[in-house]
């Protein structure tokens, strides 16, 4: 009897749920024909009903998202890597122009000629004054063997130049630099895309050859991407048949348990990932999974805890939605997913309907899941490195001047006048050219957003509203002049790091991304952990057992 009071309450629910979709879908659909037959102005269908799928697929939360027939090149980019193009990143300078960024080696826009620095002009006839990157970048992209011609003005040459250049599919390494530090091998890994396992295995084989004792997996700052190549990648190092994770969603296609089927390539060299804030999805799947199994040790900060799924369905007139459809779990059985969509719904419900707040941060006790040696990890707050490594937070005026356009400036002066580098490892920022980059901020009339200078101000407000400021008068004029701007020194205090900025502006220019990683692991603090527990054989499996 209570089995079939529960199907048919289950049933009534069903149905409940079935009559509440199809009367708002009903409702949604006469709104916008009364808007479409009696708004005063004309109405644009493919934007107003865009703005609408938007808000609804905003609502659920960052990873479900509509792409019409229009936009089906950047979802394809995001799974494949591939694009038609000329192989370059852009950006805006203050000015409004847009400017060559990063070519990539062996593309289109390095084999012509093009340079850091150099600003857009025209392509072919079009102006492209006025357009900003993304409107310029779908200009430039195009179908494989199309040709135009691009008008540039390089900085210090008076006439513009025009190249002609043929678009390919471009195709972005997602190894972007392997290489042996001393008698360890290091890989950094950018992104999941298509095939990034077999670049992966290819690379790890070529280090293996030089002599790599260890290997150190970069996964600092990888968003993520195929599950499948994750699986791959995992097992490169653990047995084959081994389960690397489980997905669980409402549907029954949903649930899958993915195991890895090839050999492997190695089981017993130490491995070190490394992670940090920015490591999420399918990076946390192969940090996770290893750690998981007692295979890595797991070296950084805590990573972004993203521990869901999406898959795309197709859609009438060539769309698409990308929309998230299960959750992942590690082996331990743990998933790390941080954030609850669902309560953050029901949270801003509340606030919309009360204007009440409700805490919406996880729990601080967590459900504890043990690693296959008996290790206790965490569900819910991504994956916890068996080494922390604490950084300092970047300052306001590193940071500014890395999107300054006078570090660009100073980096396409350097590169014009000195027609060789020398090997990345041998390279380094003179005083001299640190004197030269000091001079030339200071006549940009560089400016940045100073933290110290606006809290003294908000202390100074608070001070006058509350009465105290007449007597503190004396102590706050003191701290004023303490703090008074002075670039000369700041710029001196973090030379360290603005010097690191410098070296970095420069070699793109000679070894593009490749070189960039290599100048960036010298001083990197978490390289330097990851050697020393390599280094060390009893440390690094007491970090296991």
């Amino acid at each position: 009897m209570l089995t079939a009071l529960s199907m048919t309450s289950s049933a009534l629910a069903q149905t409940e749920h079935n009559f509440t979709v199809a009367k708002n879908l009903d409702l949604f659909n006469t709104i916008y024909r009364q808007l479409d037959l009696f708004y005063v102005d004309s109405l644009e269908a493919d934007k107003l009903i865009g703005v609408g799928i938007d808000a609804m697929t905003r609502e659920l939360d960052l990873y479900t998202k509509f792409y019409p027939e229009e936009e089906m090149d950047e979802l394809k980019m995001m799974t494949t890597g591939k694009y038609g193009g000329i192989g370059s990143i852009i950006r805006m300078r203050k000015d409004s122009t847009v400017i060559i960024h990063e070519p990539y080696p062996d593309m289109p826009a390095a084999e012509v000629g093009l340079q850091v620095g150099d600003v857009l002009l025209k392509i072919d006839d079009k102006d492209l004054k006025g357009l900003n990157t993304s409107e310029v970048s779908e200009m430039l992209r195009g179908e494989p063997g199309t040709t135009f011609v691009l008008r540039v003005q390089r900085p210090g040459e008076k006439k513009p130049r025009d190249f002609k250049i043929t678009r390919r599919s471009i195709k972005k390494d997602a190894v972007s630099y392997y290489g042996l530090i001393g008698d360890m091998g290091y890989l950094n890994l950018t992104e999941f895309t298509e095939g990034c396992a077999k670049e992966v295995r290819k690379a790890f084989i070529a280090m293996k050859e030089q002599g790599a004792q260890g290997i150190i997996l970069d996964l600092r700052g990888n968003g993520g991407g195929l599950l499948n190549e994750a699986v791959d990648i995992a097992g490169l190092f653990i047995p084959k048949d081994q389960k690397v994770v489980e997905t669980k969603g409402k549907h029954l296609a949903a649930h899958y348990v993915y195991t890895t089927h090839n050999e492997p390539l190695d089981l017993d060299i130490p491995l070190v990932i490394l992670v940090n804030d920015e490591t999420a999805s399918a990076s946390e799947i192969v940090a996770g999974a290893l750690q998981d199994l007692d295979r890595a040790v797991i070296v950084g900060c805590d990573t972004y805890g993203k521990g869901l799924v999406q898959s795309s369905r197709e859609l009438p007139y060539n769309g698409n939605l990308k929309l998230t459809t299960a959750k992942y779990y590690l082996p331990s059985g743990r998933c790390i997913q941080k954030i609850d969509y669902k309560k953050l719904r029901e949270a801003a419900e509340i606030y919309r309907k009360t204007g009440k707040k409700i805490d919406t941060k996880a729990d601080t006790l967590k459900q504890m899941f043990q690693t296959a040696g008996g290790r206790q990890v965490t569900e819910g707050s991504g994956i916890k490195p068996d080494i922390a490594v604490k950084h300092d937070t970047i300052s306001n005026i590193v940071y500014a001047i890395s999107n300054d356009d006078v570090l660009t400036d100073w980096g396409t002066q350097y590169f014009q006048s000195h027609p060789t580098l020398p090997a990345v490892k041998d390279f380094a920022i003179t005083d001299e050219d640190y004197a030269q980059f000091k001079q030339m901020v200071a006549e940009s009339k560089f400016t940045y957003d100073r933290q110290s200078e606006k809290r003294l101000a908000e202390l100074k407000k608070t001070a006058q509203y509350e009465g105290y400021y007449e007597d503190a008068k004396e102590q706050f004029d003191a701290l004023e002049q303490k703090l008074a701007h002075n670039l000369d020194r700041e710029m001196d205090h973090k030379q360290d790091d603005i010097r690191r900025l410098m070296a970095g502006e420069v070699i793109k220019r000679y070894y593009y991304q490749a070189g960039v990683v290599e100048q960036s692991l010298k001083g990197d603090e978490d390289v330097e952990q990851a050697l020393q527990v390599l280094h060390d054989k009893e440390a690094y499996e007491k970090k296991l057992r």
